[in-house]
């Protein structure tokens, strides 16, 4: 099964929610890039595809914390399927058709400059990040106020956001909380070795 493949059994899966099927044919038409994206310009999952690949980690990651058993028995946080797979595969559409095809020069091991490919940031609508997502994805379908403010700070303290919004929405709406550390443990940890396929 591709990656593409497993994005979508999963969005359909999980996601019943009127007006999801309408956001999956978004995202799945020529006026989007999802698919074919990479998540970062020159860090994690910076290779074609790697967008949707680093939604898949996240929503792992977040099934994964939100399962263990401190946060079940401890922490008492419990969300729906639903709400999960929204949460995490829906947090970075912000990132659809914002990067396009370039190079730069680099020294080989051998000290011999080449071009090799890269991504670089063109963003013809900016609108933040976190925010972005939520707005893109609000004219489809309904989100509910935590999975909103879970999106809008899945970035968490490494945002450029006044650090005492992003404490309040954590307090606020732990769903939040618990996408930030998903999102941080998939981009530093899980996609590690993927960087630069």
């Amino acid at each position: 099964m591709t990656v593409k493949e497993k994005f979508i059994q999963t969005y359909n899966e999980h996601i019943k929610r009127e007006g999801a099927d309408k956001l999956l044919e978004y995202l799945l038409s020529t006026s989007s890039d999802f698919f074919t994206a990479p998540a970062s310009a020159r860090y994690h999952s910076s290779y074609e595809g790697g967008l949707c690949e680093h939604s898949l980690n996240v929503f792992d990651c977040l099934v994964g914390y939100l399962d263990s058993p401190h946060v079940k028995n401890d922490l008492k946080l419990s969300y729906s399927m639903e709400s999960i797979a929204i949460v995490s595969l829906l947090h970075d559409l912000c990132k659809i058709n914002v990067y396009k095809k370039g190079f730069r020069n680099v020294k080989d091991e051998n000290g011999v400059w080449k071009k090799v490919d890269t991504f670089e940031y063109d963003d013809p609508m900016p609108y933040g990040h976190g925010e972005k997502s939520v707005y893109m994805i609000s004219p489809f379908m309904k989100l509910t106020r935590e999975e909103a403010f879970a999106i809008r700070y899945h970035m968490g303290y490494s945002s450029t956001e006044d650090p005492r919004n992003v404490s309040a929405a954590f307090e606020m709406f732990p769903l939040a909380f618990a996408l930030s550390v998903a999102d941080s443990e998939a981009t530093y940890f899980v996609e590690t070795d993927n960087k630069n396929k």
